[in-house]
This record gives structure tokens, sequence and C-alpha cells, in this order.
């Protein structure tokens, strides 16, 4: 089971929910970046379980599936949570995707693992006790 929580800056009131680092769960598996261009933090779709040999859509920053694209470009992390889980079919296959910012695919992204600072101003930014969401 994956997990989010609450980061907050205590000096310029940054907040953010994401997982703090790589996470797994049963079928999907993210990896919290911070996006330097953005200075942002997301979490990045790094592994999606889906049905043996079936070739899934790429989707838009939004998540939205695009006809007939590669699936190099890895979907949200909210599209990937909420969508439709596959019942009485062999689900095997993972598709694995490079880390990219959701905002757009040349922006300069690096591996963010708490305790880690605040992509604003610098401090390092405190986790809450309980996690926020509970997935997969």
């Amino acid at each position: 089971m994956g997990k989010s929580f609450w980061f907050e800056c205590g000096r310029c009131g940054y907040r953010a929910k994401v997982a703090g680092r790589a996470d797994d769960g049963l079928h999907l598996a993210v990896q919290t970046i911070l996006c330097e261009d953005c200075k942002e933090l997301f979490d990045a779709v790094t592994r999606l379980r889906v049905l043996e040999g079936s070739r899934p859509a790429a989707h838009d920053s939004l998540g939205a599936a695009l006809p007939e694209a590669s699936p190099k470009r890895p979907p949200s992390f909210n599209w990937a949570l909420n969508r439709l889980r596959y019942t009485g079919h062999k689900i095997s296959d993972w598709l694995k995707f490079p880390l990219r910012c959701p905002v757009s695919e040349v922006h300069k992204v690096r591996l963010w693992n708490y305790p880690d600072k605040c992509p604003r101003c610098g401090v390092y930014l405190e986790k809450a006790a309980l996690a926020f969401r509970v997935w997969d």
C-alpha cells in the first residue's frame, strides 16, 4: 500500500500532497520528483500494471488518453490512481515510465526524498504525522 503525506514549509507556506519517496502499491509505483522549472513537487508514475498483452494509449498532462500514441509518456498520478481496475482478467505486465514533469516534458526534474528542501525557499519541509491518503 502506498501513502501520500502533507509536506509543508514553515517559512514560505508551500504545501504538497506527495509520497515523499519512491512508493509502491499493488498496481502502481511512484517516485516523488522536484521540477526545478515549476518549483513544485509531484508524484511521477514510474510503473503501472496492465492487462497481459495489452498496449494502453499514452496520456496527456491531465491524464486523458491520447489515441495511437506510444506509452513512453507517463500518465498523471491522479489518472493512474483513479482508473478502473480490471476484474476477471490476468494482470501481469508492468509498463515502466521515465521520470518527467507532468506539466512539460522539457522541464528539468530530480528525485526528491524526505527529508529534503522546499522547492521555493530552500528550508527543509515538515512531514505530517498521519498519511493524507492510503492508495492501492
